[in-house]
């Protein structure tokens, strides 16, 4: 399912991952499927939805069964052929910030340091890099023909190569904590419930 900002149409789309089998979460004692599994008052997945939709950025939701994460990426890229861009976004990142988003949306619209067009983006925290990764609508060909549980890495390690990736530093733990295990689920529910302690007035 896909929602666009009909009046903003140079936005790249964000795309949500939520086809994975979650077998990690399970195989560590969770129970079902992470992305259904409760954080504070709403599943992980919930989470994850609303600071995309907070971002004001066009969306589509990947959660038909495929075989890997390439897979679902090629779905979903080809479900959106006319979008100005993608953002790839694990449906279990359910501290990604808004803003975040966002950033890594408009250092998609610049140049690298060597002059050239961007094509893809990464984000970063205290030198960790994590996700959303955004690519270019010129990486359309490589993302649609995707399979395979690489996910766009390939994709993404030859742009490096080719120093077309901006680095894009943010403030934001949400890019780094997956909710691969119900450990990871306790932590990020205690991150998020710090968070939010912080932003009580």
């Amino acid at each position: 399912m896909t929602f666009t900002t009909a009046h903003l149409p140079d936005l790249p789309t964000v795309i949500v991952l939520a086809s994975g089998r979650g077998e990690r979460f399970r195989a560590a004692g969770g129970s079902g499927s992470k992305l259904h599994a409760a954080l504070a008052e709403q599943a992980v997945l919930a989470h994850t939805l609303d600071a995309v939709r907070a971002s004001g950025l066009p969306w589509h939701l990947e959660d038909a069964g495929h075989p890997g994460m390439g897979d679902s990426i090629a779905a979903a890229v080809r479900a959106t052929p006319d979008a100005a861009g993608w953002l790839i976004l694990p449906g279990d990142l359910p501290l990604v910030q808004p803003a975040t988003l966002r950033a890594v949306a408009a250092a998609l619209a610049g140049v690298s340091h060597t002059g050239q067009a961007v094509q893809a983006a990464q984000p970063g925290f205290q030198g960790q890099r994590g996700h959303p990764v955004g690519f270019a609508a010129a990486c359309y060909a490589q993302l649609a023909a995707l399979e395979g549980n690489l996910g766009a890495a390939p994709v993404l390690r030859a742009l490096r190569a080719a120093d077309a990736v901006a680095d894009v530093g943010v403030d934001d733990i949400g890019i780094v904590t997956d909710v691969d295990t119900p450990d990871a689920l306790a932590e990020a529910e205690r991150l998020l419930l710090a968070r939010r302690a912080v932003a009580r007035p």
